[in-house]
């Protein structure tokens, strides 16, 4: 082990020879200068070599210590490099962070979260993925994502589930529509209509949530048509197939050819969640999920479901 050169003998190596002096060398590096000059001694007794030619009026270096000193100070780099790559890692700074989301959730607060969470982190990899929340949670079982975005996603072990963002539901009809003239309806007026709807297969307890607000009234959906993404829905209610009960974010892609109303009395709220799994404690993990609770907290439908609560 006392043959072993150490990362001290190379800075005390480079403050000589940047110094050609042992005393002002002493000082850079807070120590005497008897137990530098040990030090430099050693490493040459390890070199085999001499790594300063001394004389008593000046110090230079050999030519082994010139070719040394630019190796020495690349080893020393190299480990800074090294350690606040660590550093960067341990903070979640840098990595790769595999993030799903279901389509819908792109019209919440979901995108802004993303910009910011990649403003604060740049040198992160985010590898964003689009799919239903059902198949969203056999992905983060199976570690072939890191975290996701769901709506009303099934409780699951092995999956923890925050609920970041609600919205109510809306009744949306054709343009056309006797009701489409209501600025809100109840869900029993639906009760006759053919209803155009997601496939339970894309998560069953969102579907669940949906038929729940018929089943109050008396009555459960007739669907005639299945679609897989809410604008499909949307343009297929516009052209008369029939209507349907959506997440009330859909607005913001209706076309003139549907109307979006209120549901009044309707006590089911939709909810968009961030799962992951609960033992990954990485910290590029925390520190998404962290940005992510930051960011969807100030969203007003929040408080407006604790008014509607509280009312």
């Amino acid at each position: 082990m006392d043959r072993d050169i150490e990362l001290r003998h190379l800075r005390y190596f480079v403050a000589v020879a940047e110094e050609l002096h042992f005393g002002r060398a002493a000082q850079r590096l807070n120590l005497a200068q008897p137990p530098l000059s040990q030090q430099i001694r050693k490493l040459e007794d390890i070199l085999g070599y001499p790594l300063f030619a001394r004389t008593s009026r000046a110090v230079r270096l050999t030519a082994a210590g010139e070719v040394f000193l630019d190796r020495a100070r690349r080893t020393l780099r190299n480990v800074q490099e090294d350690m606040d790559e660590a550093r960067s890692i341990g903070r979640g700074d840098v990595g790769f962070l595999r993030v799903g989301f279901i389509g819908s959730a792109m019209l919440t607060p979901l995108p802004a979260m993303l910009g910011q969470y990649r403003q604060r982190y740049p040198k992160v990899q985010l590898r964003l993925h689009e799919s239903f929340s059902s198949a969203l949670q056999q992905s983060l079982l199976k570690g072939a994502l890191d975290a996701g975005f769901l709506r009303d996603g099934d409780p699951l072990p092995g999956l923890a589930i925050e609920p970041m963002f609600s919205e109510p539901f809306v009744a949306v009809v054709p343009v056309t529509h006797p009701l489409a003239s209501h600025k809100s309806i109840s869900a029993g007026q639906l009760r006759d209509e053919p209803f155009v709807f997601f496939t339970p297969a894309a998560g069953s307890r969102a579907y669940n949530k949906t038929v729940a607000l018929c089943l109050e009234h008396g009555f459960r959906p007739n669907v005639v048509q299945e679609a897989p993404q809410w604008l499909t829905i949307l343009r297929l209610i516009g052209a008369g197939l029939g209507v349907t009960i959506a997440p009330a974010c859909v607005k913001q892609i209706a076309s003139p050819a549907v109307c979006c109303l209120s549901l009044r009395g309707a006590k089911v709220w939709s909810d968009i969640e961030l799962a992951y799994r609960p033992n990954d404690d990485r910290a590029i993990l925390t520190s998404f999920a962290a940005i992510a609770r930051e960011s969807f907290q100030a969203a007003p439908q929040r408080s407006k479901r604790r008014e509607a609560k509280a009312g």
